[in-house]
């Protein structure tokens, strides 16, 4: 059996901007404190929905460095340290485990993609290269590249490498993820709306983006059913349900970033290429936080 980094509902936190572009850190505290204060069990630093794309490296590090020194231990940050490149993803590995982050969320190649043969290569030369533990991102809608789940069950002969975020959205494919690697591969949903449908296929939490506006009903979500009471799980599963959809109304992070806006952070706005929302899909995101209650 592998010990999970983390069982419950990790946030894909989001990383707020001045108006000048530049990481906003002050804003930043503020967020991780309410994500601390309402439950997430994790921290996931620089992934998609923080825009790691549009970070700069010496961004990219500093944030992760900065969220390990904040955080001080008060829960586990992950770091996404992913890259089209094996070097790159390598460099940007080691320097986040010497900042003392408690496992690497690596997403597949992208663009470039490889074959299946080409990501057990690539995870195994991060892996050897490093000395944290790994969760292998899939993300095919992304990346135009899925981890097939004997090629998973090759990577995870690697010691370190934790378990996968699964954001395929193929549950056939989740259920044969578990069959076949049982509890050496930990699962974690990689898409809101299939939350309980992941656990049931014997996941262990969420990387979540409605983390960053719900962090302690995602993490309950979770917490629920992993403490028998299914039911309970389900029934907030489905109250969120319309909120977790509606935070995709556009490409993500855009919606997230501005519901954080609405809900009272000073979020920001992404970097281009990403731009605002739509006035259609801000007043229907407007909207569905209003009827949660939410917006400020």
């Amino acid at each position: 059996m592998r010990e999970p980094i983390f069982t419950g509902a990790a946030v894909a936190i989001i990383t707020p901007m001045n108006e000048d572009g530049t990481v906003n850190y002050n804003e930043f505290e503020k967020i991780v404190d309410f994500q601390i204060e309402n439950g997430t069990d994790a921290i996931v630093i620089c992934g998609t929905t923080g825009e790691s794309s549009t970070l700069t490296e010496r961004e990219h590090l500093d944030c992760i460095k900065w969220c390990v020194d904040y955080v001080a231990g008060r829960c586990k940050v992950i770091a996404g340290t992913g890259s089209n490149s094996t070097a790159s993803a390598i460099e940007l590995s080691q320097e986040a485990c010497e900042y003392g982050v408690d496992a690497l969320l690596v997403v597949t190649p992208y663009y470039n993609k490889t074959s299946q043969r080409g990501l057990i290569a690539h995870y195994t030369a991060i892996h050897d290269a490093t000395d944290k533990p790994i969760i292998v991102y899939n993300v095919p809608s992304r990346t135009g590249l899925n981890v097939l789940p004997a090629t998973l069950k090759e990577i995870a002969k690697l010691p370190r490498i934790n378990g996968v975020k699964e954001a395929s959205g193929n549950l056939d494919q989740v259920a044969e993820i578990h069959e076949l690697c049982g509890d050496d591969v930990n699962i974690w949903s990689g898409n809101d709306d299939q939350i309980v449908d992941v656990l049931e296929r014997g996941g262990k939490g969420v990387i979540s983006v409605l983390s960053n506006v719900c962090p302690q009903e995602t993490h309950d979500i979770v917490a629920k059913y992993l403490d028998g009471d299914i039911e309970g799980s389900k029934e907030l599963m489905q109250k969120y349900m319309k909120l977790a959809k509606n935070l995709f109304c556009d490409v993500n992070p855009i919606p997230v970033k501005e519901a954080m806006n609405i809900i009272g952070f000073n979020a920001g706005h992404c970097r281009l290429p990403l731009i605002d929302l739509s006035q259609e899909n801000y007043d229907l995101l407007k909207g569905t936080l209003d009827e949660y209650g939410l917006a400020k």
